[in-house]
């Protein structure tokens, strides 16, 4: 795959030298001025100026102006659909929220999905070149004085797997992200290598990727202690848990079944934009992403576990930590939710997030206890 290694990046309408070999975290960048503008549109305005932001980009790759766009979600990132003339197939078109990916970080997650579809043929989502030969190109937006990153990829038919009966597909999932981590243990990462760090302050921490969970609306006094509490044991046993390279390494960081698409007997691995270096059982965490109020989450733990062992190696000590990753994971969802408010997930888990999230973290530390 032909991803360049240009190592500056477009941040705050400016050029910024990345030195090689990093790996950056989210809180070595602070949030530009154009990002703060964005956040205090309304939902309409910002949607609009995602909007313009993609159909600018259309140039970057030769498309009409006036190609379809829809879109299909909007998280940290917006992703549309383009249909156009001189499109064989549909696209997919992402357009990156400010400040969260330097160049060098977007272009190490294509090359890490190439790497996957080349050498483990694990499918996932294959990038298009812009008319420059670059794969990820970078859109003025004068309006907010802003410019963003902006990469096209071939559309991926299918559906989310069968939610009826959750065992199978959870089976599923650990085995293919066993499949993952087996592949970056031996990857030779590029010279621009840059990710994200999902160690705990990276989730829970002072740089927190996804947003404080102290801003979340809703927490009392007494609520905050709690969680305050449970951060602190959260950060004690992962202290003494380590970062040995059979525990922690690449890893995809948000491995759900929202982020498979199963087309016929085809599974594919979307949504690579978290991928970066964290625990592996941060990756079973991940799959259990706002449903960790279920009845039946210990069953679904044991499925996924069985996928996994079928491929990849965990002991009774990683065991023991799970319910710490799976703590760690729902109260970095609540940071996420309190600063992602127009976010389509943010939006669907209404005011009861919080509270439930307080319970979870009691339940937790009784069952330590």
């Amino acid at each position: 795959m032909n991803v360049a290694i240009a190592m500056s990046i477009c941040y705050q309408g400016r050029v910024m030298k990345q030195p090689s070999n990093v790996t950056r975290s989210r809180g070595d960048l602070p949030a530009p001025a154009a990002d703060r503008a964005f956040d205090q549109l309304d939902a309409a305005a910002q949607r609009a100026h995602l909007d313009d932001v993609a159909r600018r980009a259309l140039a970057r790759w030769n498309l009409p102006a006036d190609s379809a766009l829809r879109l299909l979600s909007l998280s940290e990132n917006a992703t549309y659909r383009v249909d156009a003339p001189t499109l064989e197939a549909p696209a997919a078109l992402r357009v990156h929220r400010t400040g969260y990916h330097s160049r060098a970080g977007i272009e190490t997650e294509l090359a890490w999905m190439a790497a996957l579809r080349a050498e483990a043929g694990i499918d996932t989502p294959q990038a298009i070149a812009g008319a420059d030969g670059g794969f990820v190109q970078c859109v003025d937006t004068p309006a907010l004085a802003e410019s963003r990153f902006v990469d096209l990829f071939h559309f991926i038919p299918g559906a989310e797997p069968d939610e009826s009966a959750l065992a199978g597909p959870f089976e599923q999932l650990g085995r293919l992200t066993a499949r993952l981590h087996a592949h970056a243990a031996h990857w030779q990462r590029p010279d621009f290598f840059e990710r994200l760090v999902w160690d705990f302050d990276g989730c829970l921490g002072t740089r927190s990727h996804l947003g404080h969970w102290q801003q979340a609306p809703g927490l009392d006094a007494a609520d905050r202690a709690v969680l305050e509490a449970t951060a602190a044991c959260i950060r004690e046993r992962l202290a003494g848990y380590g970062t040995a390279p059979q525990r922690f390494g690449l890893i995809h960081a948000d491995l759900r079944l929202a982020n498979l698409l199963v087309d016929g007997d085809t599974t594919h691995i979307i949504d690579f934009d978290d991928c970066g270096l964290g625990w592996h059982l941060y990756d079973l965490a991940t799959a259990l992403s706002f449903i960790e109020t279920r009845d039946d989450i210990d069953a679904l733990v044991a499925a996924w576990l069985r996928g996994y062992r079928e491929i990849g190696t965990l002991d009774a000590t990683d065991e023991a930590e799970i319910p710490t990753f799976i703590m760690m994971r729902r109260m970095t969802l609540l940071g996420w939710v309190a600063t992602h408010p127009s976010a389509d997930m943010a939006i669907e888990q209404g005011e009861s997030f919080a509270r439930d999230t307080v319970m979870l973290a009691e339940r937790y530390r009784a069952r330590l206890a």
